[in-house]
């Protein structure tokens, strides 16, 4: 056939200008024409499958868009095999099947196409089909919107899904299309979906919106570039990565996710350059596992609206931020587990209602030229073998600025806190830490507050302007070289010298605040203990984490939330209800009655129920003499020491024995009893011992009863918590369990006998411990042990049974 132009009428004919003949259908004519033909389609209701193999032009009729209707009963309406160009053509599928619009050969261009349809995809295109389509409009809310296939591409322009039954875009089997200026809405699955290897997809100025599956999901090693596009209002994550995925974002916006903004894990990777993600109700990048990492420049992530870290990374992998801000959110970044890194540079952190940098579980953390701003607490490196680095950075207006505990040894460098509420810096519980070329300015509190005996190393530190003192730790505290502090700021002596190190000057020549000024008492640490400074929220956090314990975790949880209800119908003019404060601790020995007072005692200084919060803990022999009044002098010594904390009595129903006879210790509980009574508001008292002699020893002495609001249970440990217990006791040391060491532990805690002698979580620990003895017994005969060897401990490792 010449080229020329066919028109074909609704009634099934087609009139030929240069060479006449008639068609029975549509059909028919674009069998009949030839590459370079123009169809113009006359407006109706088309019920056939049309299948386009020559390059022609087939449209529909000028000035009428959307007047002709594709629309057979089953199948696929329209197919393309051709570099053919179509237009103005509304397309119907009813074919679950089928999709609507098949795109199988060539380079066509499809433009201004509706489709409307109830298909397995709105449009499809695979094979080696490079189609370019523009305009096109696809509703389908029974399949995929428009679904890339089996190494197929193309470029898609301006196009709308307006609905899709699954995802709005899927691209997999190696298929890697283009989408320019496109809007992806209201799809019941992810907005854009890319799968396998080989799969990709570019995106530029694009829009995913109010998808009830994921914004935009790549996975099984695909890969995808999105430039200056828009993903908001999803019902699930906003960009998901998984198993092997690389993504790159620049200029995007991801905002207004009830979930994770985005969600990465299983080695993937994401390149974050210049984008926005804000308002999340969960993290506002979650990253997991070894291999998995984020490069994020320039970046802006804030405005969280749930109570999550704006940045989670945990279980090895690892993230960079360069240049970017943090801010209005609940936590800025937890780092967790061992080979999982955080690195920040030249970044702001700031307006963080809790903790702006967490460290744990062995993590690693490293800020350089990093400034914080507004939070609760700067950095927190919380737990052995969690660490890393903060170097040039600058902290301001914070309750406190970096804390160590529990054996995290971060190093420290040329940091610069100002203006903090408590501490600049605070060191606890065997944290320990590197200090060099760090200052305090302005501190409410102290600059350098070390406690515990905490093994810290302070060299060419300054303070100035701390309210408290400069520095305050114990004799046995850290090793101090070279450390100065500026006394014109009336600030007061706290503490004493700690030791100095072989060679270096004596710390008080050089810190001038750490030995009492003229005229004042130095105050022992046993007197003067710290504020704490950590919220509510963190202290019950570490309470949750003790093995076992339930019914304690109940108990405590139950009796802070009535303290707190109660101070705020105070603050709102109400009448609060009294709620004594002082406790029994009933069970065996190593249940955790010990470091639950301890935490209570943190929880109520917290809360601001007590001043400070700190534990002194005493038994009979602390507070009974040998003879009349030694021991009343005794016990309010051992009050006094608690003032603003709290006072636990081991072995309470050692002060009033069965048969007590002229026994001193009655002296002890009344002293006890009008202390208790006249400072009540200063220090909380808790008692402790075994079940029974508790309830004997409450029972003789109903003044001592009528003081105490509840008594909490600590119950024996089950075999399976003991096995617990001892699990973290070794991935504290870094140690495993080797095959058959888990059962074997179960076996042998189920069998220890149960008698008096049982020390419960002290048992484990000691089981643990004498594992370790073992295993160093047998790995010492090894000429050249493996990591394994060093690490793993086995059934054989175990103690024998008394």
């Amino acid at each position: 056939m010449a080229q020329g132009t066919v028109q074909v009428t609704h009634t099934g004919t087609s009139r030929w200008r240069r060479r006449t003949g008639e068609y029975a259908s549509l059909a028919a004519a674009l069998e009949a024409a030839g590459d370079g033909d123009v169809l113009t389609v006359a407006s109706g209701t088309y019920r056939e499958n049309l299948v386009v193999e020559r390059a022609v032009t087939l449209r529909g009729p000028e000035g009428s868009p959307g007047s002709v209707r594709i629309a057979p009963v089953d199948g696929v309406p329209l197919t393309v095999r051709a570099s053919a160009t179509v237009l103005d053509l509304h397309v119907e599928g009813q074919d679950s099947a089928a999709p609507a619009l098949l795109v199988e050969e060539g380079a066509p261009e499809l433009c201004d196409l509706r489709i409307v349809t109830r298909s397995a995809a709105g449009i499809e295109v695979r094979g080696g089909a490079r189609p370019t389509v523009r305009r096109c409009t696809v509703d389908n809310p029974g399949g995929v919107g428009i679904a890339v296939l089996d190494g197929g591409g193309g470029v898609f322009e301006e196009c709308e899904v307006v609905s899709a039954g699954q995802a709005g875009v899927a691209v997999r089997g190696g298929a890697h299309p283009r989408l320019e200026r496109c809007r992806v809405h209201h799809a019941s699955g992810s907005g854009l979906s890319v799968t396998g290897e080989h799969s990709g997809l570019e995106a530029v100025g694009c829009e995913v919106y109010e998808v009830k599956g994921t914004g935009v999901q790549i996975t099984g090693r695909a890969t995808a570039h999105l430039t200056d596009c828009d993903v908001h209002r999803t019902t699930a994550d906003g960009v998901t990565l998984d198993t092997d995925a690389v993504l790159t974002l620049a200029d995007c916006r991801i905002h207004d996710i009830p979930e994770n903004a985005i969600d990465l894990r299983s080695r993937s990777v994401l390149t974050l350059t210049r984008s926005t993600v804000r308002r999340f109700g969960r993290n506002g990048l979650s990253v997991w596992d070894p291999g998995t990492r984020v490069d994020a420049n320039q970046c802006e992530i804030h405005d969280s609206t749930g109570d999550y870290p704006a940045v989670w990374v945990s279980d090895g992998a690892t993230v960079v931020l360069d240049a970017c801000r943090v801010h209005d959110v609940p936590d800025a970044l937890f780092v967790l587990d061992r080979g999982s890194r955080v690195d920040v540079v030249d970044s702001d952190l700031s307006q963080v209602r809790n903790t702006a940098v967490s460290v744990s579980d062995g993590a690693t953390a490293q800020l350089d030229d990093c400034r914080i701003r507004e939070a609760a607490t700067g950095a927190w490196f919380r737990d052995h073998g969690s660490g890393g680095t903060l170097a040039n950075c600058t902290v301001d207006a914070v309750q406190t600025g970096v804390i160590v505990t529990k054996g995290a040894d971060p190093t420290i460098e040329r940091c610069t806190v100002t203006s903090p509420a408590e501490a600049g810096f605070y060191v606890s519980a065997g944290g320990r830490g590197s200090f060099h070329g760090c200052r305090v300015t302005g501190s409410e509190g102290y600059g350098f507050h070390i406690i515990d005996g905490c093994r810290t190393t302070l060299k060419k530190c300054r303070t100035e302007r701390c309210s408290r003192g400069g520095y305050e730790f114990a004799e046995d505290g850290p090793v101090v070289e070279d450390c100065t502090s500026d006394e014109s700021g009336g600030v007061r002596s706290a503490g004493q010298a700690a030791a100095p190190a072989p060679g270096v000057q004596k710390a008080t020549q050089t810190v001038g605040l750490l030995s009492a000024l003229p005229g004042q008492r130095a105050v022992s640490p046993d007197t003067e203990t710290p504020t704490t400074t950590r919220t509510p929220t963190d202290v019950l956090g570490e309470l949750d984490t003790l093995v076992g314990l339930e019914s304690v975790k109940r108990e405590v949880r139950a009796l802070t939330d009535m303290i707190e209800v109660g101070r705020r119908r105070q603050r709102a003019g109400l009448k609060a209800a009294s709620v004594r404060r002082h406790l029994v601790f009933t069970g065996s020995p190593g249940t955790g009655k010990t470091t639950v007072a301890r935490l209570y005692g943190e929880i109520l200084a917290s809360l601001g129920v007590l001043e400070k919060g700190h534990l002194v803990e005493v038994s009979r022999v602390d507070l009974v003499g040998e003879h009349i009044g030694s021991t009343a002098i005794r016990t309010q010594e051992a009050f006094q020491r608690a003032t603003g904390g709290v006072l636990f009595i081991d072995e309470a129903y050692a002060l009033s024995p069965e048969d007590s006879g002229r026994d001193f210790g009655r002296e002890a509980i009344d002293t006890l009893v009008k202390l208790m009574e006249d400072q009540r508001d200063s220090v909380v008292v808790i008692v402790a011992g075994y079940t029974s002699e508790m309830k004997r020893f409450l029972s003789v002495n109903p003044g001592v009863a009528s003081r105490f609001s509840r008594t909490i249970t600590f119950s024996d440990y089950l075999p399976e918590e003991l096995l617990r217990i001892v699990e973290q006791q070794a991935d504290e040391h870094e140690y495993r369990l080797g095959e058959g060491a888990s059962e074997a532990l179960l076996k042998h805690f189920t069998a220890l006998p149960k008698g008096p002698a049982f020390g419960n979580g002290r048992t484990a620990r000691q089981t643990f411990e004498s594992m370790v003895e073992r295993h160093a017994g047998r790995v010492a005969q090894l000429a050249e042990p493996s990591t394994d060897d060093l690490t793993l401990l086995y059934e054989d490792d175990l103690p024998e049974l008394p």
